[in-house]
């Protein structure tokens, strides 16, 4: 059915009128230089200039589409936000997909583990799990923080005693006793020889890969392609966890396809299941979810699934109606606040709450909470779920908390709440507080009385299909529509400068939330080299202001970039990389064992290194001239630097300022997508400068905003409206 449509398509773009100009063909090119002609790839003539000629002239040649590229490109012409609505409960008519691909059976190294200085061979399901402890690194998060690695080693060590045989050496011993160093070497070179694959071996990996896409990646929905998400099911290996997760360290087992069940549409022929000697789980027809696949994962029991891609149609009208909810919830929201401040003062301890936590929700942004064994999963809390040891009160003023909590996905949540600064209603949300917490244990919950359930239905009755979590979505969006600058507050700036204000907006948005994120080793290594970059600049316009200053005679003798060939550092350096890379290429095409290819990962590390040291070299004659300069050579030269630096401190401020933000994740699931769409059109900003490729196609329903589009109430019943 795929071919069958993919040659609909050909044939319909093939019959398309085209309009002929074969003058373009024919056309010569202006210019009183001696010309040659060479044929084309349509064996038509084309007038070029020889090498006399100063035009330039370049071939502009087509990348060959793959088969999957192709099928890529006709996905993006269905226009699902245009057609109608199914109906209600109802997600698809019809679906096929080709299931879900396993990952590789195992392949034993026999590299064996030393125990108390023994060498201990082991079966190969043993090995796959201690391969899998050896592959993680000593200073990671997991090995190398001393808390956590307590009980990353002690709940990997408990789950493989247990798929211990009994009388096996290695059954109830000391985990301290176990040694690694000879596995972790193993794989430490097989990452080397993986990296000096041949040209051969990467393009069977590449085709092998294409396979698995147009097997696995595509779904057929309601007679469309759709793209599919995760199409691989998870290898077995070792849960992480986040934190100090309580269950990381745990072995997470292979999965088989009698473990999973399928959903396709009533009539759909099955795939075929990939893996010889299996069958599938259970093959169901139910057009009321949105997964392909579905199987369960063994660390806590839970359901994954195999889903559509981010940019199908089932994600993008779930995205489109919960940012048309937040913003109904706008038109609400005035009745609901007046409510929740009404409540704050109820004598039903319920009911101030119901109040206290939804003022929680809506001012500080916090997530609901649920319920969850701790013992099973990370300590994270929301709002419904606080316990009296989350607040801090502060003794010497009467109007301020301290909150800290793990958040979603152990994110620490620590701020002061100065409840004065909200007034009347700030001081009757403090004191309640306080009154919740009263003669309660620190173990306690605060709010005791309530839970999601109660709190949603509180908020069904006030607006239709309202839950805490819409309120998120609102926040973000209404607070990103008002901290984005105007036309006129943008006037004369130039895109970098609109794009880093869309940023502090986009910033604003991410505090609210608290989307933090860690600061990693290489991004405060590519600060470093970006505060040097900037500082070379500087010396360089400094050293070129003092050339304007010296006589025509002395500027003569200022120094000069380095010539190409005259025995330079440059060449040298230049003589090097090139000889270095021409070995590694050689020494790859010869190579036939493992150390000849670890040999050439080496040669190319070494390469690399060569490369960069060149490249720093060069940027520091980037400013020098190959002759002796004019002082108008030099005025605009300096002129060039100028702007070089300022762009650079622009970017250098802008990315220390969002370094311990993750600006990403409200653009991704909470600031509505059209605001930022309609503000790149009003202010003439390039919509691929501030949404990557992925959140263009994850919005694309979205880019028909208009410019003069608006977050509004408003704006929600016009598009009901429509419907």
């Amino acid at each position: 059915r795929i071919k069958k449509e993919t040659e609909q398509n050909a044939t319909k773009i093939k019959n398309k009128p085209q309009v002929q100009n074969n003058n373009l063909t024919k056309r010569k090119l202006n210019t009183k230089h001696e010309t040659k002609s060479v044929k084309s790839e349509q064996d038509s003539k084309i007038e070029l200039p020889t090498k006399k000629s100063n035009v330039k002239v370049e071939s502009i040649r087509k990348k060959k589409m793959s088969d999957y590229e192709k099928i890529e490109n006709i996905m993006k012409a269905h226009k699902w936000w245009e057609e109608d609505d199914l109906l209600p409960g109802r997600k698809w008519n019809h679906l096929e997909h080709g299931g879900i691909c396993f990952p590789d059976e195992y392949m034993p190294h026999g590299v064996p583990l030393l125990y108390k200085g023994e060498k201990i061979v082991l079966e190969p399901e043993i090995e796959e799990f201690l391969s899998f402890y050896a592959d993680f690194p000593l200073d990671g998060p997991q090995l190398g923080d001393p808390e956590v690695a307590k009980i990353f080693n002690a709940n990997f060590y408990a789950d493989l005693n247990q798929i211990l045989p009994k009388g096996h050496i290695l059954k109830d011993s000391k985990f301290k006793d176990w040694n690694f160093s000879l596995m972790r070497d193993h794989i430490k070179k097989m990452k080397l020889i993986k990296k000096a694959a041949t040209d051969d071996e990467r393009a069977a990996a590449k085709a092998e890969k294409e396979r698995k896409l147009l097997t696995y990646g595509i779904a057929i929905v309601d007679d469309h392609l759709e793209k599919v998400g995760n199409f691989s099911m998870e290898p077995p290996g070792l849960f992480r966890g986040r934190g100090k997760h309580p269950k990381t360290g745990k072995i997470k087992h292979r999965v088989y396809p009698n473990q999973v069940t399928l959903n396709i549409g009533e009539g759909a022929v099955p795939p075929v299941c990939p893996l010889p000697g299996f069958s599938w789980g259970a093959i169901q027809h139910d057009p009321s979810v949105t997964w392909l696949c579905k199987w369960t994962e063994n660390i806590s029991g839970s359901n994954k699934y195999s889903m559509l891609s981010a940019s199908s149609s089932f994600k993008g009208k779930s995205d489109r109606e919960k940012y048309n909810k937040a913003m109904q919830l706008k038109g609400y929201i005035e009745k609901i606040r007046k409510d929740y401040e009404g409540g704050l003062a109820s004598k039903e301890s319920t009911a101030r709450q119901i109040a206290t936590a939804m003022w929680l929700i809506d001012k500080l942004a916090l997530r609901v909470g649920g319920e969850k064994d701790s013992g099973e999963e990370a300590d994270t809390v929301g709002c419904c779920t606080l316990r009296v040891e989350h607040l801090t009160f502060n003794s010497d003023t009467n109007n301020e908390i301290e909150l800290e909590f793990l958040g979603k996905d152990s994110m620490l949540f620590k701020q002061t709440i100065d409840f004065s600064i909200y007034k009347k209603i700030g001081s009757m949300v403090y004191k309640n507080l306080k009154d919740f917490i009263a003669k309660k244990k620190s173990s306690d919950q605060v709010f005791s009385d309530i839970d999601p359930s109660i709190l949603n239905r509180h908020l069904n009755n006030l607006m239709p299909g309202l839950s805490a979590k819409v309120f998120r979505t609102f926040n973000a969006s209404d607070t990103l529509q008002n901290e984005l600058p105007s036309e006129g507050e943008l006037e004369g700036l130039t895109i970098q400068d609109k794009i880093v204000k869309f940023n502090d907006a986009n910033r604003q948005v991410s505090i609210l939330c608290n989307h933090q994120r860690t600061v990693s080793g290489s991004m405060i290594k590519a600060f470093d080299n970006l505060g040097e970059t900037l500082n070379r600049l500087k010396e360089q316009k400094a050293e070129m202001e003092t050339w304007l200053s010296i006589s025509e005679k002395a500027r003569k003798k200022i120094p000069l970039k380095t010539k190409k060939g005259e025995g330079s550092e440059i060449d040298i350096l230049d003589a090097e990389v090139k000889f270095i890379v021409g070995k590694a290429k050689k020494l790859k095409a010869e190579a036939k064992t493992h150390e000849e290819k670890v040999q050439v990962t080496q040669l190319n590390e070494q390469a690399a290194s060569k490369k960069r040291e060149l490249s720093t070299k060069k940027i520091e004659e980037a400013h020098l001239f190959l002759n002796p300069p004019t002082q108008d050579q030099i005025k605009k030269r300096i002129m060039s630097w100028a702007a070089k630096i300022q762009n650079k401190d622009v970017d250098l401020r802008d990315r220390q300022q969002n370094k311990e933000v993750a600006l990403g994740t409200a653009k991704i699931n909470y600031m509505d997508p059209r605001i930022t769409v309609a503000w790149c059109k009003r202010n003439e900003v390039p919509i691929e400068k501030v949404f990557a490729k992925t959140l263009r196609d994850k919005f694309v329903w979205a880019m028909n905003a208009p410019p003069d589009w608006e977050f509004s109430y408003s704006t929600f019943l016009q598009i009901n409206q429509k419907k």
